[in-house]
């Protein structure tokens, strides 16, 4: 029985598409056996130096313009071979 391993890849809301061509590059070139794959979206933050904007109905401060979620997946495998 092989020992499960980790590998952690980290992106921004933004660039998704560049997200899943590098897992998808490290699962060709690796052929590692995937476990399982997991991931997190961060909530979003308001970008700074941005004007505030208030929102209708919002509270006091709150501004339109975000900055992109930051994304982590999290591939657990078994090593080839």
């Amino acid at each position: 029985m092989s020992i499960h391993q980790v590998k952690i890849f980290t992106g921004t809301e933004g660039a998704v598409g560049e997200l899943e061509h590098r897992v998808n590059e490290w699962l060709t070139e690796s052929k590692a056996r995937v476990v399982n794959i997991f991931g997190n979206i961060a909530p979003q933050s308001v970008l700074p130096g941005t004007p505030i904007t208030p929102l209708a109905g919002a509270d006091h401060g709150h501004s339109r313009r975000f900055g992109p979620s930051d994304i982590m997946l999290v591939v657990v495998y078994q090593k080839a071979g």
